[in-house]
């Protein structure tokens, strides 16, 4: 466990394993035998329930609620105030927990429903509810969250929105 960067704040469960060059900022609260890949960077406020697994150099940004039982791949970057719940009919004892793919990317304020799976590589547009699983590589918005075009379509409006920001800044 080396080269952590550690908050102040920060409640940690039982049998929780944190890879190397991981940092967890403040008040951060991680649940019993929870593991966080190395690399991973976890921002302030954020309750990570218990039997999560996170997978290496993550980016989960503030105020993000992991129910317990979630799990995320590696390079899955979660924008602040998301949450990944649980219990389909709250309140249960049988946990459906979402599964997020490595390299997805899930929008600020998204609420990812029990049982869901985000496949791999695919974007959740920021404000969505996502009640059905996304397939691999789809861009998805809105509530309830839609395909709206492809990873390709995405990258390519991507890039020309930050060279038209680039020619204005010089």
């Amino acid at each position: 466990m080396q080269n952590q960067k550690r908050g102040t704040g920060i409640i940690q469960g039982t049998n929780v394993q944190i890879g190397a060059n991981a940092a967890i900022w403040n008040y951060v609260v991680i649940g019993d035998n929870t593991k966080i890949g190395e690399g991973t960077l976890i921002g302030s406020f954020c309750d990570i329930g218990k039997d999560v697994t996170i997978g290496k150099n993550c980016n989960i940004q503030a105020h993000v609620t992991i129910s317990n039982g979630c799990i995320l791949g590696d390079n899955v970057f979660i924008a602040p105030n998301s949450s990944l719940l649980n219990d389909k009919y709250p309140k249960s004892t049988f946990m459906t927990p979402p599964t997020i793919k490595s390299n997805a990317a899930i929008g600020g304020g998204v609420t990812i429903l029990p049982g869901v799976t985000v496949g791999e590589s695919a974007v959740v547009g920021g404000g969505s509810v996502v009640a059905k699983d996304v397939q691999d590589r789809m861009v998805v918005a809105g509530a309830p969250a839609k395909i709206v075009m492809t990873l390709e379509e995405y990258e390519a409006k991507r890039e020309a929105f930050i060279a038209a920001k680039s020619k204005v800044n010089q």
